[in-house]
């Protein structure tokens, strides 16, 4: 029995609005697959139901790992529906990672993309669920509803959604119950899982949906659309685009993986109103101009409005594009732990070309001292957040919790300044985070990692410049007396042990590693 409640709010209501109101108004492409509000609504139900006859209920987290296909809004709709928790995972993760996702977050399903043979994501996800038997109940999303099950086992996405309604009440879930954990790494290692309210990813889907608005036709029958390149498993990816578009009322052109010729395809075909990327995308795209002799004034005709995160802005790479495809780029910053958006360039005022603009409506931010007081406008100090926006908490870590959330405030790591009119400009970062393409990597975790090989004694790993990526990983390494590995067979090892976008490119051998007075590794040292 649903207990009564006085207020009540579920973020799927962006996907059931527009549902009610238009349910025939275009919603999603993806490749041939076209659907209507209505439909995607229905399937998303149809999950909602399934779920519910597996035993998911109110509270329970469902892992969800799928690319950029309908099935992702479709289950992690469904998912929220049904009352549950959506845990989304990074589709590139290997069986050791997935099995510590799904044993970290208690997840009691797992909803899984079939995958490609090149990436079977089903076989791992069956590999990693063998490790962890709380997570008995594994769903595979195949691309073809009446498919049989590829995975022993496992239920298919049809076996699933079979003879349910196109309808669910969505649960009634309270304004500060957990919707989403999402996970994000650290310096100590271990990926940890900041839970984010049905307040939280509603408001930030509303304001950031808000700040693109001035770009749209506002005429009722205007098709506004929207081109997600950016992971739907990442927070931009899910809040800034899939879900601010849909609470629009905007169609969503999902591609799989990001492709410069098929954005300059789907810019046209598609008639894009709106983009969201990391500069490195960007950069490519440029070069795939100039290299192809594409005419970028003919297939960016309707586009209105860019935005950009993940990574600082190269001020030479937004010029270059605004000229080439006559639209504006806005930089905005946020982080997991904060749904994610904090600051944006709004269209309403002049953008600071080399910042991430000025807080969001209902958040503030400051920069602090290390006994969190604030600093003098212009001079460095912790980027610190706090508002409608910040995180519940870390899934199962009230320590860590504790020390992110001191003093009232969200403890971003990074370094920036405010200037005198609340620009925001990131200047350093306090954790020893790389950004690698707009993905974080963190040192630690990889340390852990290659600790492990049999040829490894002692390790750095660091973020070092590249002119495409911003940085990539590299690895310094004290190999053990008498082993005789070689720089790509750590770099191979390390491609088969952890997710794609993580593992060193770069690996140099050191007779020694430089320390400091306290025998603390000077990473300092080696990024010189």
């Amino acid at each position: 029995m649903i207990p009564h409640r006085a207020t009540t709010l579920n973020l799927s209501s962006v996907l059931e609005h527009q549902a009610r109101l238009r349910p025939d108004r275009p919603s999603l492409v993806c490749g041939p697959k076209r659907l209507s509000y209505g439909q995607l609504d229905a399937m998303a139900s149809q999950i909602a139901g399934g779920l519910q006859g597996l035993g998911i209920g109110p509270g329970d987290h469902v892992a969800l790992s799928c690319p950029n296909v309908a099935w992702f809004p479709a289950a992690y709709f469904g998912i929220l529906k049904a009352g549950a928790v959506v845990v989304p995972f990074n589709v590139l993760l290997k069986p050791r990672e997935i099995a510590y996702h799904l044993r970290d977050s208690d997840a009691k399903a797992l909803l899984v993309f079939e995958g490609t043979a090149e990436l079977p994501m089903a076989e791992m996800a069956r590999a990693a669920c063998d490790e962890v038997s709380a997570c008995d109940r594994l769903v595979v999303l195949t691309l073809d509803p009446k498919a049989a099950s590829p995975i022993r086992g496992a239920l298919t996405i049809g076996q699933l959604m079979f003879n349910q309604p196109p309808t669910f009440a969505a649960y009634p879930t309270q304004p500060d119950a957990t919707a989403v954990i999402l996970y994000t790494s650290g310096t100590t290692g271990e990926p940890k899982g900041a839970e984010l309210t049905h307040m939280n990813m509603l408001m930030n889907a509303m304001i950031t949906a808000d700040l693109f608005r001035p770009a749209f036709d506002a005429s009722p029958d205007a098709l506004n659309t929207v081109l997600i390149t950016l992971p739907l498993f990442h927070s931009t990816g899910q809040t800034a685009q899939m879900n601010a578009s849909l609470y629009l009322g905007a169609r969503v052109v999902l591609l799989p993986r990001f492709e410069p010729a098929a954005v300059l395809e789907a810019f046209q075909k598609e008639a894009v109103t709106c983009w969201t990327a990391v500069p490195t995308m960007y950069w490519t795209l440029l070069q795939h101009v100039t290299t192809h002799g594409v005419d970028a004034a003919a297939a960016g005709r309707s586009l209105r409005l860019c935005a950009s995160g993940g990574a600082p802005m190269p001020v030479a790479v937004m010029e270059q594009f605004e000229q080439t495809f006559g639209a504006r780029i806005l930089e905005g910053y946020g982080l997991s732990e904060t749904a994610p958006v904090a600051t944006f360039n709004h269209t309403q005022r002049p953008s600071k070309p080399g910042t991430v603009g000025q807080a969001l409506y209902g958040v503030e931010v400051a920069c602090l001292d290390d006994d969190d007081r604030p600093v003098e406008t212009g001079e460095r100090g912790e980027v610190c957040i706090r508002g409608h926006n910040i995180m519940k908490g870390y899934y199962k870590r009230p320590d860590a919790t504790a020390e992110a959330m001191r003093s009232g405030w969200f403890h971003s790591g990074d370094i920036g300044t405010i200037d005198a009119e609340g620009y925001l400009a990131i200047v350093d970062r306090k954790k020893d985070m790389i950004l690698r393409g707009g993905m974080n990597v963190y040192p630690r975790e990889l340390e852990e990692l290659l600790m492990t090989h049999p040829a490894v004694s002692l390790v750095a790993v660091v973020g070092v410049p590249d002119e495409r990526l911003g940085e990539e990983v590299k690895a310094f390494i004290v190999k053990r007396p008498g082993a005789d590995a070689t720089e790509q067979a750590i770099i191979d090892w390390c491609r088969d042990n952890c997710a794609a976008y993580k593992y060193p490119r770069l690996v140099e051998f050191r007779d020694s590693l430089p320390v400091g007075a306290t025998g603390k590794i000077l990473k300092r040292a080696l990024r010189v």
